[in-house]
């Protein structure tokens, strides 16, 4: 299945999102880069994964990917829009479980935290999993509500 995935990163996060998003336009999927353009000059997270959230929440990009040097802010912020869920993910199981069991529409990492190979695979197998549902649909809804 072909996305569109719309993308952003702050300047510790930048490299890997380049490669991130040249394998996914490769892959044929349409991408939306909200920036940053630069890994020289520090800027703020918030700043590009708001924009990625909100394309998400509005259905402008069926996915989003916010990266940074940990993940970890990326996702607090891109969580922090309504209808966005968003997990900070360091493997593939852990990205598995993020789509299979949260279906979660917004994936962060962290540069500094894996390889860029492992990056890549984890990118790959969170756009290929699907959401199971059945147990997992109460929790979703109940995530929800509370947004």
């Amino acid at each position: 299945m072909k996305f569109t995935i719309a993308i952003g990163s702050d300047h510790a996060g930048f490299r890997y999102k380049e490669a991130i998003k040249a394998m996914l336009l490769e892959e044929g999927h349409t991408v939306r880069d909200y920036g940053t353009d630069s890994a020289e000059q520090s800027c703020d997270y918030p700043d590009y994964c708001f924009p990625v959230a909100r394309a998400v929440a509005a259905g402008e990009a069926q996915r989003g990917i916010v990266l940074g040097g940990s993940g970890n802010g990326e996702a607090m912020s891109a969580n922090r829009v309504k209808g966005v869920r968003c997990g900070l993910c360091w493997s593939e199981q852990v990205a598995i479980w993020n789509r299979a069991h949260n279906d979660a529409n917004c994936l962060s990492l962290g540069e500094r935290t894996i390889s860029l190979d492992e990056a890549l695979r984890i990118v790959r197998v969170w756009l290929a999993t699907e959401f199971e549902g059945g147990r997992h649909l109460p929790r979703i809804e109940k995530l929800d509500a509370l947004a």
